[in-house]
């Protein structure tokens, strides 16, 4: 026997939310458990950075006696972040702010009579066909009114300020950096994550070896959590499952 692809789509999620519901009967009275440190490498679904590429320059050594190092931007190492594996501090500082509003009205009145009050004679004999109280001049008369209205807005505020580590996982061919960078902080029965990854160029980073969400290319920045809090604030898996089914 066949089973039908919504059978097969109802028995996987009733096998998912079994599994979930095993872990959390697990951590019954435990706070959440904190995920180990690893090799944001090595994360499922982590993809190697391509982006177009200036061509290759000439390397030119000034000699095994020299001071100047090759691709160094002076006579002396600093601290800055410049190989994989280095870190450095990324200041997250946004602060943003929308507003918007639309109103649009909408109306629109029509109105047709038809009538034939001569026709060849044959009008005397209409009644014979239609009803005894139909009038030759007045046959059709039809009228329709519509009338639409619209509004809505939109009042936007985020705020969000925060300092976090990350790591170089990869040096491009012109010297810009991928960073990657995850934080974990559990407070009672909630951990709150924090994540930022992007593409950073050495000359942006500070002697301080910080740099600012501002400088950093394709910014992705997270801030969630998971917990008793935000497991209260999700819908079930019932309500989402509707809500995506429902046509109304």
């Amino acid at each position: 026997m066949r089973m039908r692809p919504l059978g097969a789509a109802l028995l996987a999620g009733l096998w998912l939310a079994g599994c979930n519901t095993l872990e959390r009967l697990e951590q019954v009275g435990k706070p959440p458990p904190l995920q180990p440190v690893e090799n944001p490498v090595e994360r499922p679904g982590y993809q190697p950075v391509s982006v177009p590429m200036p061509p290759p320059e000439e390397n030119r050594s000034a000699g095994a006696n020299s001071l100047w190092r090759e691709g160094a931007s002076g006579f002396f190492r600093d601290q800055r972040a410049r190989r994989v594996g280095d870190l450095m501090t990324v200041a997250v500082v946004i602060d943003d702010r929308a507003e918007l509003s639309s109103e649009s009205t909408r109306s629109r009145a029509n109105s047709d009579q038809l009538g034939i009050p001569n026709f060849f004679g044959y009008e005397s004999k209409l009644d014979k066909i239609f009803p005894s109280a139909v009038d030759p001049s007045a046959l059709v008369g039809a009228t329709s009114d519509m009338s639409n209205q619209g509004q809505g807005g939109t009042n936007r505020q985020e705020t969000i300020e925060f300092n976090i580590a990350a790591i170089v996982t990869q040096v491009l061919p012109n010297g810009n950096m991928v960073i990657d960078g995850k934080q974990e902080i559990r407070v009672n029965f909630e951990v709150r994550e924090i994540s930022i990854a992007g593409i950073v160029r050495p000359e942006d980073i500070t002697p301080q070896n910080t740099i600012s969400q501002d400088k950093i290319a394709e910014l992705r920045v997270g801030y969630g959590g998971r917990g008793q809090i935000t497991d209260v604030q999700q819908p079930r898996y019932g309500a989402q499952v509707l809500d995506i089914l429902l046509p109304y």
